[in-house]
């Protein structure tokens, strides 16, 4: 006798329906704010002007592309208990948490402050997430400390680039 498995069946959360929802209410808002990290990170990432330039161009390649990554790692987590995510560019444009990145180009300190005020509203949710996963999913909540504390890295790097002694 051959065992078969439905369609349906291969594709149902082992985790219940509503621990899925429960966490990709936490979730979907990360990978928006982590996708409007990445692509206003490039646009700073062209735009910066000033002393110590290239040390800012060159980070803002490194920040983007742990942004990319996050995001990445966050939306996997939510197709991984079953439930579809949307990262489209409309998505982003409409429900991001992080401040308008200015247009043209912007100095160094403005564009460390601007990005750094971004990962700020990012890091809110984060927090909100890493607080709230505790008692539905330990396991998207470590994602979520491992983001973190990365994000905590990148805007302390960006941060020493003008910071006073």
């Amino acid at each position: 006798m051959t065992d078969t498995t439905t369609v349906a069946a291969a594709t149902k959360s082992i985790w219940g329906a509503d621990v899925a929802a429960g966490v990709a209410q936490f979730l979907q808002p990360l990978v928006v704010n982590l996708t409007a990290l990445s692509v206003d990170g490039k646009q700073a990432h062209w735009h910066v002007r000033g002393h110590n330039f290239i040390g800012i161009h060159e980070l803002l390649d490194v920040y983007v592309a742990h942004t990319r990554e996050w995001a990445d790692l966050v939306a996997e987590r939510v197709v991984a208990l079953g439930l579809p995510v949307d990262g489209r560019v409309q998505t982003v444009a409409a429900s991001t948490t992080t401040p308008i990145y200015p247009d043209g180009f912007v100095s160094v300190e403005d564009t460390v402050a601007n990005v750094v005020t971004q990962i700020d509203a990012t890091l809110e949710v984060l927090h909100k997430g890493i607080t709230d996963l505790e008692d539905i999913d330990v396991s998207s909540q470590d994602v979520l400390i491992e983001i973190e504390r990365g994000l905590v890295k990148d805007r302390w790097f960006l941060q020493a680039h003008i910071a006073k002694a």
